[in-house]
């Protein structure tokens, strides 16, 4: 385990238990805060819930479970949460003025030598920092969803963020067994916001265009080019068939691809109609509450499958 620090996680909610569980399960005291008493209730179950489903699959050892538990305490209140911190995660809603009281706040009543991180996946890390005396020690720390077994984080710079913050978020990350990757440039979406995104509107615009409805879109992407994205990435495959080719394909497909700098009518018309997807059952597709229970199954065991994978590596 990682040389303990206490870790403050201010939110309770989808992800900042996962992210207190990270913490908790390689030995370090974690606070976790919330306004909201019944995120707080629930959070240890869930990382209890959540622990224990990963030892039956062979990622842990269950006899770690109730120690790991034991180590987060939570509270309402911020200055007890985060007075003592040595490194504090903000996982609220993406909300910039929201985001921004926190970390003032944060600013007034941490230790100087705290390294404040915020797990925006799309806010700029120097608009958050806006309000804080000292932005240096403010950097952008941006877990996957779910934090406990997505591999990624990404850890971006604001304009003032100090190489000294970046370097110990970076490390600390990699110590509990997180994958970090160094993001030079504070924009908007980041690295994999801006990827999945580009992905996502060329999708919907296939399913506008009456090119191939939603779940054919997701079969090509299942069945075919998704299956080599685990071990072979844009960059690496483009100098794979070589960059020759690629910049003739470039060449003449470019010019068909949507570039749309607005959201698709489709999407926005689906929205004003209330088909929202899992939420209301009905979406790109019609959801039963079978298959939204099938389709979330199906992605937590793939995510198991592939951490067991990783730890027998």
């Amino acid at each position: 385990m990682a040389d303990s620090k206490r870790i403050a996680v201010i939110g309770a909610g989808l992800m900042g238990h996962g992210i207190a569980q990270v913490f908790a399960i390689h030995g370090h005291p974690v606070s976790l805060l919330d306004v909201n008493a019944d995120a707080l209730a629930k959070a240890r179950e869930s990382i209890r819930a959540n622990l224990t489903l990963m030892a039956r699959r062979g990622i842990g050892d269950a006899a770690d479970i109730e120690p790991a538990v034991g180590r987060i305490s939570v509270t309402q209140d911020l200055e007890e949460a985060a007075s003592g911190a040595e490194f504090a995660i903000e996982a609220v809603s993406e909300q910039l003025e929201l985001k921004q009281g926190i970390f003032q706040a944060l600013d007034a009543v941490c230790r100087s030598d705290t390294v404040l991180a915020t797990n925006t996946s799309v806010i700029s890390i120097t608009e958050i920092a806006e309000k804080a005396r000292n932005k240096e020690r403010i950097v952008g720390t941006h877990f996957w969803n779910p934090p406990y077994l997505i591999p990624l984080v990404e850890v971006i710079p604001g304009k003032r963020s100090s190489q000294q913050a970046m370097d110990s978020a970076f490390e600390l990350l990699k110590s509990v067994g997180k994958h970090p990757v160094r993001v030079k440039k504070d924009v908007p979406g980041f690295v994999g916001n801006r990827l999945q995104h580009a992905l996502w509107r060329e999708a919907i615009s296939i399913v506008e265009n009456d090119i191939a409805d939603a779940a054919t879109v997701d079969e090509v992407i299942k069945m075919g080019f998704g299956l080599r994205l685990p071990f072979l990435g844009p960059m690496e495959n483009a100098d794979m068939v070589g960059l020759d080719l690629t910049l003739q394909i470039h060449d003449y497909i470019l010019r068909h691809l949507e570039r749309s700098s607005k959201p698709s009518p489709l999407l926005q018309r689906k929205v004003e109609a209330r088909e929202l997807g899992f939420k209301t059952e009905v979406g790109f597709q019609e959801w039963s509450p079978e298959r939204i229970e099938e389709s979330r199954e199906g992605l937590l065991h793939q995510l198991l499958r592939s951490v067991a994978h990783r730890s027998e590596e």
